[in-house]
């Protein structure tokens, strides 16, 4: 199953447009599954939010393989998580990281650069090639640069960005992640120099999907959203029914006990 998978994951970044409702837990797996998803994505803010931790590479490791093996009992879709840093500034720490998720049957990963260097992340992408080389899983490595989410570039963030893919490339990377780019014409000139896939993230003034794959995007990522949307309900509901005893007067969308039940039942 795992080696289909990892082909399967591949393959879904060739051809149109691949949509990732990021889950967090086996239940939201499960309700990403039976409303179609292709395959399935975690993010990192939202799987620390359900276990009670700030995002940030605060989850303890355990928890967050915990996550991971409920999601994975839950769904046979090709899973990609969202390892943010690797958890280490060590290349083999990261790599290690990236073993355990493979161990499981994940069969991607992101991992970004975030403060650190291009080097440094190379380094990680090395280590974590290497490894799921020898374990006989290529698995998608995806190169997330924070060059429009922390304004590096100089105000130049497209050649930035396109300096750093070519390091990653160059390193193992399968893909390239550019969460906060908006503009169709950066998009575009992204997509137009590197043969990484791009993944665009969901953002206010980012392009429908159809126009993303014609700027040359192949992966739409909902990233912590989803779990944004879902908790600001719990907190209305909740702040409602202490208020009032009473639940959803707003009438907000919701699945009842008998559908949920159902959708839970192996």
């Amino acid at each position: 199953m795992q080696v289909r998978n990892d082909v399967l994951f591949h393959a879904l970044h060739t051809d149109g447009l691949l949509m990732l409702a990021n889950c967090w837990d086996a239940g939201s797996a499960r309700i990403a599954a039976a409303a179609g998803a292709r395959a399935l994505a975690t993010s990192s803010a939202a799987v620390a939010w359900s276990h009670g931790f700030a995002d940030g590479s605060t989850l303890p490791r355990e928890l967050l393989l915990a996550s991971v093996k409920g999601i994975l009992r839950a769904s046979s879709l090709p899973l990609t998580v969202d390892a943010e840093d690797g958890y280490s500034d060590d290349p083999a720490q990261a790599a290690a990281l990236a073993g355990e998720l493979i161990d499981a049957g994940v069969v991607g990963i992101n991992i970004e650069d975030g403060s650190g260097t291009p080097a440094l992340l190379a380094d990680k992408i090395r280590a974590i090639r290497a490894l799921a080389e020898a374990r006989g899983v290529n698995l998608f490595i995806n190169a997330r640069t924070d060059v429009y989410l922390r304004g590096f570039g100089a105000g130049a963030p497209v050649a930035e960005v396109m300096r750093r893919a070519a390091v990653y490339e160059e390193a193992g990377a399968s893909g390239l992640f550019v969460p906060g780019i908006v503009s169709a014409d950066d998009i575009a000139a992204v997509a137009g120099a590197t043969r990484l896939p791009l993944n665009v993230m969901v953002r206010d003034g980012v392009p429908a999907p159809a126009r993303l794959m014609q700027l040359g995007a192949r992966r739409l990522s909902a990233g912590s959203a989803i779990s944004e949307a879902m908790f600001g309900c719990v907190d209305a509901l909740t702040r409602r029914f202490l208020e009032s005893g009473k639940v959803n007067e707003a009438g907000l969308p919701q699945l009842g006990y008998g559908a949920l039940n159902s959708l839970m039942s192996d």
